[in-house]
C-alpha cells in the first residue's frame, strides 16, 4: 500500500548520503534506515486511519439520526483510502455490511460482510447467520470459526455459534461449543447459563446479552416479553377443582 511505499522508499533512500559524503558506516546507515521507516509508515498510518474512524463516526451519528442512506454514502467514500493502508478495505466492508444487515436488507448486506475484515467479529457473526438463513450450515460454521478464532474472548460469538447450531437442530453440537467456550472463557455466566438450559431441553436467554443479541434479528424484544408474560399467566392460573 501506498504509506508502507513511501515509508520504505524515504528510509531507504534518506541514509545514503550519510554513506557516501559522511562514510557512516553501513551498519548504522541500515539502522538508521530501519528507524526513518517506522517513524514515518507509523505517522502516514495514523494520519490515515484517523480519517477513516472520522468517516465512521460520522456515519454513526447519521444512524443514530435515523440517516441510513447518508450513512451509506459517507461509508462508501472510505475506500479512497484503501491503497494507501492495509485492511482499511476490509473494515470498510465490515461497516457497510454490519449497516445493511441492521437494515435487514441482508441480501445486499452479504457481499461487503464476506469481503470484511476478520477481525470485525461483528460483521463475520452477522455473516454466519446470514449463511444459517440460506441454509448453508457448512460456510456457517467455518465463519463463526474465524470469528473465534480472532476474538476469542468474546462470550458472545461462542453463544451465538452455539444458538445458531441449535437452531438448525445440531443440539450436541451447541453444547460441545459451549462446553468449549466456557474452558476458553472460566466464570462466563451467558456460557454457563445456555449450556445449563440446553442441557436439560429449555431455550437458550440470548437476551442476558441485550441490544448486541438482537441486532441480530433472530429474535424480537417484543416476542420474549409476550413469552414471559404467557409464562407468568400460565403460573398464576388456578388449578380446576
Amino acid at each position: 500500500m501506498l504509506n508502507f511505499l513511501i515509508a520504505f522508499i524515504v528510509g531507504t533512500i534518506t541514509p545514503v548520503p550519510l554513506n557516501v559524503f559522511y562514510q557512516v558506516p553501513l551498519i548504522y546507515c541500515g539502522m538508521i534506515s530501519v528507524v526513518i521507516f517506522g517513524v514515518i509508515y507509523f505517522l502516514l498510518s495514523r494520519r490515515t486511519m484517523n480519517k477513516v474512524t472520522e468517516l465512521v463516526r460520522s456515519s454513526q451519528h447519521d444512524m443514530q439520526a435515523n440517516r441510513a442512506e447518508r450513512a451509506l454514502s459517507t461509508l462508501q467514500e472510505g475506500f479512497k483510502y484503501a491503497k494507501w493502508q492495509f485492511y482499511v478495505k476490509g473494515q470498510i466492508n465490515a461497516q457497510i455490511g454490519t449497516l445493511l444487515y441492521l437494515k435487514k436488507d441482508f441480501a445486499k448486506a452479504m457481499p461487503y460482510l464476506e469481503k470484511s475484515i476478520v477481525r470485525h467479529w461483528v460483521a463475520m457473526c452477522m455473516l454466519a447467520v446470514c449463511y444459517m438463513k440460506r441454509n448453508n450450515p457448512t460456510k456457517m460454521a467455518l465463519t463463526f470459526e474465524k470469528a473465534i478464532a480472532a476474538s476469542r474472548k468474546e462470550a458472545f460469538i461462542w453463544n451465538l455459534y452455539a444458538y445458531c447450531q441449535n437452531k438448525i437442530g445440531e443440539r450436541d453440537s451447541a453444547i460441545a461449543t459451549l462446553k468449549k467456550g466456557i474452558k476458553k472463557l472460566k466464570g462466563s455466566e451467558g456460557l454457563e447459563a445456555s449450556l445449563a438450559a440446553l442441557e436439560n431441553g429449555k431455550r437458550m436467554k440470548m437476551e442476558y446479552y441485550g441490544d448486541i443479541w438482537y441486532q441480530f434479528h433472530l429474535e424480537k424484544p417484543g416476542a420474549i416479553i409476550k413469552k414471559q408474560t404467557k409464562a407468568a399467566q400460565g403460573r398464576r392460573k388456578m388449578p380446576r377443582m
